[in-house]
């Protein structure tokens, strides 16, 4: 008796689907990956041919010293200043003696301003180990107009001896180290003056150095004479690589690959996985490679039409924003709070949310804090543009796609092909206002 006859009592009268899907040919789909996401980076970057597996970004020669980054070790009621960064500030930056490095982070004298606070000026350098502060001057009009907002590891005042040309409030919490002048004449006093003397070189808006024009003379006056001094030691970027030995049994690849080819499939995931990765490392560059000048933070917390059009404006034929769902998601949310309604746009055949008429592509690669903070990354593109672009070598052996090659490694003694899938790939910023970041972005609602 069979099963069905079992479980209703009646004889069972004709061929079950169970048994009779034992001579059907069933439909399938190809294998299914769920870790996919839209690559939009991968799509967007101009790539460029990196012949020798490098790129050199020649650029003129800058005057600017430091990235103003301090970072702080340890919790932030409990926050310490690791001391080989306090290099990065430009007054500081070059110092190489460790011993003087961790003489003057125990110097530091640590404080706490409350949201609303006023931080009094000082003839002292004040960095910020954890909080927000924005900076503010009195308008043309007897308003009070905010200039910035500056947050963890950034710094502000000076150690000339003049007054503040602004004033700092807290606008959260505030933990702040000081270095007072005093203690920096006393370890430090040489390389000051030696910084003093580079800062008094002539240079641009952008700190590069000057080229001397003269414009508007009559007569026969004497032209300045002049060069474009290019930097000593540019930057050059290597290709990187990610790899993987995909391994398909020869009886599965033999016997199993009708109606869809094992081998084929087997590749096709394997390359999914590696473009991956791709994205995630060029991401990650991004992250690290904003200039200090180009990085930003929200006026509050989630991100406001304010600071988008505030990262905007920070430069030229900005091509694309780049964020985690998330930060659109919060970014819908303001917008909406002020009955605005962001456009959407065409991009590659899908239509994406813009602002400003600027495509903002979502990406999961950005990484999300504990905190529930994240970056929102605007770039401009292509190497007309002075942009960030994409760098690979194509024309490679056994090459699959641009850039990625698949490489037969032979069979072993169990019977197993191996298959070595390579991507080598990189980026390069030609000029640092390409590229752009809104840092401590909060999602929350």
């Amino acid at each position: 008796m069979t099963e069905l006859a079992v479980e209703t009592g009646q004889p069972q009268r004709s061929l079950s689907t169970g048994a009779a899907r034992n001579l059907a040919t069933t439909t399938k789909s190809v294998p299914q990956v769920q870790a996919t996401s839209p690559r939009w980076l991968l799509r967007m970057l101009p790539w460029v041919e990196a012949k020798g597996a490098a790129y050199r970004v020649n650029r003129r020669l800058t005057y600017t010293a430091g990235t103003g980054k301090v970072r702080f070790a340890g919790t932030a009621a409990a926050a310490a200043v690791v001391p080989a960064t306090l290099a990065e500030l430009p007054f500081l930056h070059g110092i190489a003696d460790h011993g003087l490095l961790h003489a003057i982070a125990a110097g530091l004298t640590r404080s706490e301003f409350g949201p609303g606070e006023t931080i009094p000026p000082a003839d002292a350098v004040f960095v910020i180990a954890h909080g927000k502060v924005t900076r503010h001057s009195a308008g043309k009009y007897g308003h009070q107009a905010v200039l910035g907002t500056l947050a963890d590891g950034d710094y502000f005042g000076n150690l000339d001896g003049n007054p503040w040309p602004f004033g700092m409030t807290a606008l959260t919490p505030c933990i702040l180290f000081t270095l007072t002048r005093r203690l920096a004449e006393e370890l430090a006093g040489q390389h000051l003056a030696s910084y003093r003397e580079r800062g008094a070189k002539p240079s641009n808006a952008k700190g590069e150095a000057t080229i001397e024009v003269a414009s508007g003379h009559d007569g026969e006056e004497d032209l300045p004479g002049t060069f474009a001094a290019y930097e000593l030691e540019p930057r050059e970027h290597e290709l990187g690589v990610a790899q993987t030995v995909l391994r398909v049994h020869s009886r599965v690849a033999d016997l199993y690959s009708d109606p869809m080819n094992q081998v084929e499939h087997q590749l096709r995931l394997a390359i999914e996985a590696l473009r991956e990765r791709q994205e995630s490392d060029l991401v990650r560059f991004l992250l690290h490679s904003a200039d200090i000048s180009q990085r930003l933070h929200t006026r509050e917390g989630p991100p406001t039409p304010d600071d988008m059009d505030a990262l905007l404006a920070r430069r030229r034929k900005t091509r694309l924003f780049l964020a985690h769902p998330r930060a659109i998601a919060a970014f819908g949310r303001e917008c909406t709070k002020r009955r605005l309604y962001p456009e959407s746009t065409e991009v590659d055949g899908k239509t994406v949310h813009s602002w400003r008429g600027v495509p903002l592509l979502p990406s999961d690669k950005i990484p999300v804090t504990a905190r529930s903070t994240t970056s929102i990354i605007a770039m401009r593109t292509g190497e007309q543009d002075h942009g960030v672009i994409g760098l690979r070598q194509t024309g490679i052996p056994d090459e699959h796609e641009p850039g990625l090659s698949v490489r037969f490694t032979g069979i072993d003694e169990q019977a197993i092909i191996s298959y070595l899938v390579s991507a080598y790939y990189s980026a390069a910023v030609l000029v640092p206002d390409a590229l752009g970041m809104l840092d401590n972005v909060e999602l929350g609602h």
